[in-house]
């Protein structure tokens, strides 16, 4: 079986160097030094730093103008020190995320969660760029991103509460590196934006990653995050998950051109990589990172995959879409492709496959039984986080409204005598389940990664650290690591001057 660097040599005829369609500029040797933006002085540096001029940030930072030019990616250069362990604890990953989905996805079937959106079939996507990601970095999401969510260190139960309906968040974005869901589609790239060029002025060591999705490309909001990220120099990677379908409309009724070509109207470089190699995702987002860490300003990613379940469960995708279509995305599998690359490595063998689906099948119970015993928030709740210091206009919303609730709604005894009557096991004699207990007082459960996949386990269990990224000394994998499926970075953009940059370097078999 060849190593990742004969696969790329097959795929191109410059051998293992990829390229990537770009609009970044190369240094004009006769321009002068970019010049500091008015408003930095040497008496706002962040102290205990050493004056070293401005961040890389502002309009008039990053490169001078010049010829355009094309970025080559050494892709398996950002894979080839991965151990066997980690290997396997990228697809052990994969699994225990897809079954959290399934749990989740019968739960809303049961009534026991409001709504779910499946990551079914973009696990790849997630897991590679969220292991990709460093203690220093910040990830921001849409409302999909469960695999990053995991990598991060989140308890999957805190996600769950969203969903169900008992919570408006659930984990502390500071601890994890990892935001909030983000519903409102398109808005997180502007968050994103915002929070890196904090970093840089802040003369932060990480990286911002923001997630969306081919729908969302058509947003105003995204079209914005380009454009000041771009001029600002942001240190941000733009991670879409094209997964062919924005609801129930196709990608080529969101845009005429592959979507990583945008980047080139805004200035900035971008890449195409298959979503449904972890491989490849994890080297192409570490290769994103670094490149946005280095100061030299965002980067696009557009991980090709595809949604195999529903939009949410609200959603009939039977209505818009084939089941030929539907098949032959079923042969890409993310988790198949991954699993035929264990073992043809000699590292899945029976016993231990039989050990994850068990450690699968106790993730799943565990999660079912710690969703189903959350409490319903009294009420009032509502305005509890408000402010820190809830001040007296707040206060006085809080007393109108409570003033408008039925008896019972918001009784502290009541709830508390509910609340009693479950941790006797008596739930038939509760009543009404929407009117019981208070939320809040149960909060810090869903975020102490003491249970299954938690952040303690990860770091031990996967060989990754706790907020992402791979633990540091690890062994090489003799003659590079093996990508499994094979991996798709295109470029093929017309560039000003005549100049082609070409791509589009595909395993020998795998249709796109």
């Amino acid at each position: 079986m060849p190593s990742v660097t004969e696969l790329m040599q097959l795929l191109t005829p410059t051998g293992h160097r990829i390229t990537a369609a770009s609009r970044a500029r190369t240094p004009d040797p006769d321009a002068p030094p970019a010049a500091p933006p008015d408003r930095w002085t040497p008496d706002r540096l962040t102290p205990g730093l050493p004056v070293a001029g401005p961040p890389v940030a502002g309009p008039n930072a990053g490169l001078p103008s010049g010829e355009l030019t094309a970025v080559d990616i050494d892709l398996p250069a950002y894979v080839a020190d991965l151990t066997d362990d980690e290997l396997f604890g990228l697809y052990r990953d994969m699994v225990l995320v897809r079954r959290m989905d399934e749990e989740a996805t019968s739960l809303q079937r049961q009534g026991e969660l409001g709504l779910w959106a499946s990551l079914r079939g973009q696990e790849a996507a997630q897991i590679g760029s969220g292991r990709a990601l460093g203690p220093d970095d910040m990830a921001f999401p849409s409302y999909r991103e469960h695999g990053v969510a995991w990598c991060r260190g989140v308890d999957p139960a805190a996600v769950l509460a969203i969903f169900r309906g008992v919570n408006l968040g659930g984990w502390d974005p500071a601890t994890h590196g990892f935001a909030l869901y983000s519903i409102v589609v398109g808005s997180q790239t502007l968050h994103a934006t915002g929070y890196a060029m904090g970093m840089a002025w802040d003369r932060s060591a990480g990286a911002t990653i923001v997630y969306f999705g081919d729908g969302a490309s058509s947003e105003g909001d995204v079209s914005e995050a380009f454009g000041w990220a771009s001029v600002y120099c942001a240190p941000l990677v733009f991670f879409c998950q094209n997964n062919h379908w924005a609801i129930s409309e196709p990608t080529r009724r969101q845009s005429r051109i592959e979507i990583f070509h945008r980047a080139a109207g805004f200035g900035f470089p971008s890449v195409r990589v298959d979503g449904n190699d972890v491989l490849a995702c994890l080297a192409v987002s570490r290769w994103a990172l670094a490149t946005a860490r280095a100061g030299r300003g965002p980067v696009l990613v557009e991980a090709v995959t595809y949604r195999m379940g529903a939009h949410t469960t609200a959603d009939d995708p039977t209505r818009y879409r084939s089941s030929a279509e539907l098949e032959a995305w079923h042969q890409r599998d993310p988790l198949d492709r991954m699993r035929a690359h264990l073992a043809a490595r000699g590292q899945l063998g029976e016993e231990r496959d039989r050990h994850l689906a068990l450690e699968a099948d106790a993730f799943a119970h565990e999660l079912r039984a710690r969703c189903t015993a959350m409490l319903d928030p009294a009420p009032t709740s509502l305005f509890d986080h408000v402010q820190v210091t809830e001040n007296g206009l707040v206060a006085e919303q809080r007393s109108m409204f409570a003033a408008t609730l039925e008896p019972g709604d918001s009784g502290t005894d009541d709830r508390l005598d509910r609340e009693d009557r479950l941790d006797t096991g008596d739930r038939h004699d509760t009543g009404d389940r929407h009117d019981t207990g208070d939320r809040h007082d149960t909060g810090d459960r869903l975020d102490t990664g003491d249970r299954l996949g938690g952040r303690d386990e990860l770091g031990v269990r996967d060989g990754f650290g706790v907020k992402g990224g791979l633990v540091a000394g690890g062994t090489h994998v003799p003659g590079g690591t093996q990508i499994p499926g094979g991996t798709h970075v295109s470029g093929g953009t017309q560039i000003a001057g005549g100049t082609h940059v070409s791509g589009e370097a595909h395993v020998p078999g795998e249709a796109w």
